[in-house]
């Protein structure tokens, strides 16, 4: 099954700026078809092998950060060619 996921970290810290750009970077890395803006940064792919993957990372960047939160939204289906038509 195919999932579209976005995420917004928002770690809840003076220095914000390195956990929000590591875990990017280490999304980056994993291979999976991915689009960035401002406000969060969406992955798409396999629901098995995305989730491991973001299991793993969330966790990882969660522990790095003295306070944070971390948004999460899954969509059935691989949206990663959406246009608006409009």
């Amino acid at each position: 099954m195919k999932i579209s996921v976005e995420l917004t970290l928002t770690p809840l810290q003076d220095d914000y700026e390195p956990a929000i750009k590591d875990f990017i970077k280490k999304l980056r890395a994993s291979g999976f078809t991915m689009i960035e803006n401002p406000l969060s940064t969406q992955v798409y792919g396999d629901y098995g092998e995305v989730m491991s993957m973001l299991t793993n990372e969330m966790k990882n960047t969660l522990e790095s950060v003295k306070s944070g939160i971390l948004f999460l939204k899954i969509v059935k289906s691989d949206r990663s060619d959406y246009t608006p038509s409009f």
